[in-house]
C-alpha cells in the first residue's frame, strides 16, 4: 500500500470523527442537561487552552523516534477521555475530560499534516490528495450521523467519536509509514524548546500565523450561527445540511484539482493566502446583508478559498519557513493560533454579536478577514523564500 493511500485512510478516520463531533457535540451536551453557556464554555476551553497545550504537545511529539507514535498515543487518550466524559456526572468532571479529549483530537491533525508533507515531498504525490479524502469523510460522517439521530439518542455521537478515535490510534500504530522524526533519533527536550523560541522570533513566521489565524477565525460566526440565521429565513434543516455539505464538496474539488494546477503553474503560497483573505472578506461581507437563500450557494462555494486555499497556503508556508527539526512545532503553532486561540476568542465574541446584531454580526468577521489580508500583504513584502537552515523544498 502506498504512503498516499495510508495517509488517505488516516485523514478519513480523523475527519470521520470531527464530522460528527463538530456539528453534533452541542446536541449531546444539551441532551445531558447543559445550558447554552455551559456548552459554549466546554467547547471554547480546549481552543483557548491550546495556547499552552499546543506547543507543549508539539515538543512532546518530537521526542519520539517515529512520527506515527505520538499520533497513536493521542488517539488512545482521545478515545478514553471521550468515553469518560459520557460516563461521569457533573459539569466540571465532564469539562475536564472533554478538554483532554478535544485537545488530543485537535493535535492529531497537525501531526498528520507534518507526516503527509514529509512523505509527499519525498515520494512525489500531492499533499492535498489525502487531505481531500478527509474532507469527503467529513461530509459522509455528517450525513450518516444526521440520519442516525433521526431515530436514535444523542449518545450515539459519543459512541461514534470514541470508536473513531480508537481506530485512529490503531491505524497510526500499524498502518502509517514508520517515518523517523529526525535522522539519528530525536533531539534533546531543551533543544526542542529552543527551536520553538527561534520560530516565535521569526517575524515572517509570526506574520504568517497571525494572517492565517485571522482568516480562519473569521469562520467562527458561521460555524456557530449560520444554521439559526438560515432557519430565520425559512430554510429547513435539510437545506442547511445541503448548504454545509456543498461548501465541503467545493473544498474537496479545490484540493484535488485546483491545488495541483496551482502548483504546476508556480503560483506562490503568499498569493494563494491573499486570495483566501479576499474571498473571506467578500463572503462574510455579503452574509452580513442576509442575502436571499438562493444566493447562499454561490457564497458557500467561496469556502474553497476562504478555508481551503488559506489552509493549504499556511501548510506550504510553514514548510518553507520552519527548519526541518521544527516542522512539528511549526505546524502545531499554526494550528494553535488558527484553530485554537483566535477562533476560540471569535467564538466567544460571536454569541453577543448574534444576540445584538443578528446577521450583521458577520461584518465583524469580514473586518477580521480584512486584517488577515493586511498581514498577508506585509508577509508578501517581506518574502518567505528561504527557511531557517535550508533551501526551499521543491514540489512535484
Amino acid at each position: 500500500m502506498s504512503s498516499a493511500t495510508r495517509l488517505s485512510v488516516q485523514y478519513v478516520l480523523l475527519f470521520g470523527a470531527t464530522g460528527v463531533s463538530l456539528p453534533f457535540a452541542g446536541l449531546w451536551m444539551r441532551s445531558e442537561g447543559f445550558s447554552g453557556a455551559e456548552i459554549g464554555a466546554v467547547l471554547a476551553a480546549p481552543m483557548l487552552g491550546r495556547l499552552v497545550t499546543g506547543p507543549v504537545l508539539a515538543v512532546w511529539a518530537d521526542g519520539f523516534r517515529t512520527r506515527r507514535a505520538p499520533i497513536a498515543w493521542l488517539g488512545v487518550v482521545a478515545s478514553a477521555a471521550y468515553a469518560g466524559a459520557a460516563l461521569v456526572d457533573g459539569f466540571w468532571p465532564r469539562l475536564a475530560l472533554w478538554f483532554v479529549a478535544a485537545t488530543a483530537a485537535s493535535t492529531l491533525i497537525p501531526l498528520t499534516d507534518v507526516l503527509n508533507l514529509r512523505l509527499a515531498r519525498r515520494e512525489g504525490y500531492g499533499f492535498a490528495l489525502p487531505r481531500g479524502c478527509g474532507s469527503a469523510a467529513f461530509v459522509l460522517a455528517n450525513v450518516c450521523m444526521g440520519a442516525i439521530l433521526t431515530g436514535a439518542a444523542p449518545v450515539w455521537v459519543i459512541g461514534w467519536v470514541v470508536a473513531a478515535s480508537l481506530l485512529i490510534a490503531l491505524w497510526a500504530a500499524f498502518g502509517l509509514p514508520s517515518e523517523p522524526v529526525e535522522e539519528g533519533g530525536p533531539s534533546a527536550g531543551l533543544e526542542r524548546f529552543r527551536g520553538l523560541g527561534r520560530l516565535l522570533g521569526d517575524a515572517r513566521f509570526r506574520l504568517m500565523v497571525l494572517a492565517v489565524g485571522c482568516v480562519q477565525a473569521a469562520h467562527a460566526f458561521y460555524y456557530g450561527f449560520s444554521a439559526l440565521l438560515w432557519r430565520q429565513q425559512g430554510a429547513t434543516e435539510t437545506a442547511t445540511g445541503l448548504f454545509w455539505g456543498f461548501s465541503v464538496v467545493v473544498e474537496i474539488g479545490f484540493m484535488w484539482w485546483v491545488e495541483p494546477w496551482r502548483r504546476r503553474r508556480g503560483v506562490s503560497p503568499e498569493t494563494l493566502l491573499l486570495v483566501g483573505c479576499g474571498a473571506a472578506v467578500v463572503r462574510w461581507g455579503a452574509m452580513a446583508l442576509q442575502p436571499p437563500l438562493w444566493s447562499v450557494w454561490g457564497l458557500q462555494a467561496l469556502h474553497a478559498l476562504s478555508f481551503a486555499a488559506t489552509y493549504l497556503a499556511s501548510v506550504e508556508l510553514v514548510e518553507r519557513l520552519a527548519p526541518r527539526e521544527s516542522q512539528t512545532a511549526a505546524q502545531t503553532l499554526n494550528s494553535v493560533v488558527s484553530s485554537g486561540v483566535l477562533i476560540g476568542l471569535a467564538t466567544l465574541a460571536s454569541g453577543p454579536l448574534f444576540d445584538r446584531f443578528g446577521a450583521a454580526g458577520y461584518a465583524a468577521m469580514a473586518l477580521l478577514a480584512f486584517l488577515g489580508g493586511l498581514l498577508a500583504m506585509a508577509l508578501k513584502r517581506l518574502g518567505s523564500g528561504a527557511r531557517a537552515g535550508g533551501q526551499v523544498p521543491r514540489h512535484g
